[in-house]
């Protein structure tokens, strides 16, 4: 993959991108949904509101962190555009950001190519929905904190928790810090970071928390690995609905309630297993902390209720960091996540409509993309346990030829 100059990956990167550009200002108009009307619509209605001082504490689909109102309201920052069109350009900027980033990495620290060419290459297999979302500036804050860690512990910390402020999963960066002082300084800078700018939010407007309240409520989502019971009990009769509701189309009816639940105890296993993960390791390389990030966020995403398009965009961004170091573990796990980012674009949203309906073409997209999740986070389950236990604790019990010449010469003398 790698090229003797980086030109092309840069000329790679410009068509990629002139091609989303031209999908979200509707100059190549992509089947399914109107995937931009959550900026013009959505994000602009909480943009009339967040600007006269408050959260929107009457609307249910508002389920953000506070400084998710920064993001809502940076489009003020090209008041020359409409609303829709500074978004855009805002999250193209943000993109950009995340290439450079990771080719200026790649460049002057001796990485591989192969996480910018996972970046050029996973984001317009989304498609546009990469640039209709805020998503992506909250992965370049989060590609910003994993890059900053090796030699700025403290930073890596606030920027991580500027994301979690953002969208929560950010949060989730710092499970792979390695222990002892790196791990201080950064835990210690996020929540100092997290607390001050909740306090601050708190105090300045109201309605702060509210998305705490919103966010609890919200049920079994139609592309999530659980809603795939009812796309199959759908086939044989089951009397529940598929409504939009919360700001997503979910499933509403009878066992949903039990369905999210099993989903939230899925998600508080894998938590569960990353601290024991996390208690046992042994060894930390250098791309440590990027391979236990996309484990980690592999594996909540894939247990959520909700699994929206947009939230292959943070998995794209970390697979990314991860290939930028060539001892990797990774690899197999990012090719899963690239292939289940290509379908998502293919479920939503070209064929939303069939998901929607739950027939044989829905169930079966929804089938590969959740399939290839599930064997994503296993696989990463695996080789991140491998790397860091199961090989170093090997290597501790068998000696060095050396070591183990001298060991059987000493007790051979008389």
């Amino acid at each position: 993959m790698k090229t003797r100059n980086p030109a092309a990956l840069l000329i790679t990167w410009v068509l990629t991108r002139t091609l989303l550009l031209l999908c979200v200002f509707k100059v190549i108009v992509v089947p399914g949904p109107d995937v931009t009307s959550d900026v013009s619509v959505i994000y602009h209605g909480w943009f009339d509101v967040l600007r006269t001082g408050t959260f929107p504490l009457d609307d249910v689909t508002w389920q953000y962190p506070p400084a998710a109102a920064v993001a809502i309201l940076s489009p003020a920052l090209l008041p020359f555009l409409s609303y829709a069109s500074a978004f855009f350009l805002l999250a193209f900027l943000a993109d950009a950001a995340v290439f450079l980033m990771l080719l200026y990495v790649a460049e002057r620290h001796g990485k591989s190519r192969r996480g910018a060419w996972v970046w050029i290459a996973g984001l317009p297999l989304l498609g546009q929905t990469v640039y209709a979302r805020y998503d992506v500036m909250v992965t370049a804050i989060a590609v910003a904190a994993l890059l900053a860690a090796a030699r700025h512990p403290k930073a890596a910390g606030v920027m991580a928790a500027i994301g979690a402020m953002l969208k929560v999963w950010p949060a989730l960066l710092l499970l792979g810090t390695r222990r002892g002082r790196a791990t201080r300084e950064a835990a210690g800078a996020a929540a100092l970071t997290a607390g001050g700018l909740l306090l601050a939010f708190t105090i300045a407007m109201p309605g702060a928390l509210a998305f705490l309240t919103f966010q609890k409520d919200r049920g079994t989502e139609v592309e999530s690995l659980g809603s795939l019971v009812f796309h199959v009990a759908r086939q044989f009769g089951w009397s529940g609905s598929v409504q939009l509701n919360y700001g997503s189309v979910e499933f509403l009816g009878p066992y949903v309630d039990v369905v999210s639940m099993l989903a939230q105890v899925l998600t508080t296993l894998a938590f569960g297993w990353l601290l024991l993960w996390r208690f046992k390791a042994r060894a930390w390389e250098s791309g440590t902390l990027a391979d236990a990030a996309l484990t980690a966020v592999l594996l909540f995403t894939t247990t959520s209720r909700v699994i929206s398009p947009q939230y292959m965009l943070w998995l794209v961004g970390l697979a990314a960091v991860c290939l930028l170091f060539p001892g990797s573990r990774m690899t197999l796990p990012v090719g899963l996540v690239l292939a289940a980012t290509f379908v998502t674009f293919l479920e939503f949203p070209i064929w939303f409509s069939h998901v929607v309906a739950s027939d044989s073409l829905g169930l079966f997209l929804l089938l590969v993309r959740n399939g290839l999740l599930v064997v994503a986070s296993v696989s990463a389950c695996r080789r991140l346990w491998r790397a860091t236990v199961t090989e170093p604790r090997l290597a501790e019990r068998t000696p060095l030829p050396a070591q183990a010449a001298r060991d059987q010469s000493v007790s051979a003398a008389p």
